[in-house]
């Protein structure tokens, strides 16, 4: 029995850009292109319409930008999708803005086609940051971390084993990478992450690198 194909929706204000994103899409017999739109209040009435699973944004965009149509999107539906978010630079203070805002990474515009494929697929399955050296290092140089760490009351929550599990996270382990370091099996880290992600109120991976960033948990 075949599985759902995973639902792709792209957001750019760039015709011939969306022409080729939407022509590799198509050609993916696990992916289904659902729909565009040219800027962000299209991409947020487009999401609204449709329910993809995973939305590429672009963040320039006219009237709207990708940070913007990102936070509405995230803010305001109740089951949002995963937004990767399409930027043009490595260390972009826009794209850490747009994971802050809720996006769960970023890809660059000129990547390779497998690449960009392998992005939507990671962030679909949520069992790992995308490039997660990359990913730290962006909110690293752009995210002003505390001299000391300072936890919320919530983190306090965690048992000992979900705090190193978080901390492994935090720095862009994979499951996989988790289970074999800390001698546990996959199916036992993804219910330690999802518990972890229930009691600090976290949406996926990149937000929980974030919190840790923010709170000067990791450095």
């Amino acid at each position: 029995m075949n599985e759902t194909p995973i639902r792709v929706a792209l957001v750019d204000d760039q015709q011939l850009f969306r022409a080729g994103i939407r022509m590799l899409i198509s050609s993916q017999p696990d992916l289904e292109f659902v729909g565009e739109a040219g800027d962000g209040a299209a991409g947020v009435e487009l999401v609204a319409r449709e329910h993809p699973d995973v939305v590429l944004m672009d963040i320039r965009m006219p009237e709207v930008d990708g940070i913007t149509a990102t936070a509405r999107i995230v803010d305001e539906m109740p089951s949002p999708p995963k937004i990767l978010v399409l930027t043009t630079f490595d260390l972009d203070e826009s794209a850490a803005r747009a994971i802050r805002a809720g996006a769960s990474g970023f890809v660059l515009k000129d990547a390779d086609p497998e690449f960009l494929l392998a992005a939507i697929r990671t962030v679909h399955a949520g069992n790992s940051v995308i490039a997660a050296s990359a990913t730290t290092a962006l909110l690293a140089h752009f995210t002003e971390t505390p001299a000391e760490p300072h936890a919320p009351a919530t983190f306090s929550r965690l048992t000992s084993r979900e705090n190193e599990i978080f901390l492994l996270a935090a720095r862009g382990l994979s499951n996989s990478e988790i289970a074999a370091q800390e001698f546990l099996s996959e199916a036992t880290v993804k219910t330690h992450i999802s518990r972890i992600f229930t009691k600090l109120d976290l949406r996926d991976r990149v937000q929980l690198v974030v919190y840790a960033f923010e709170h000067g948990l990791v450095r």
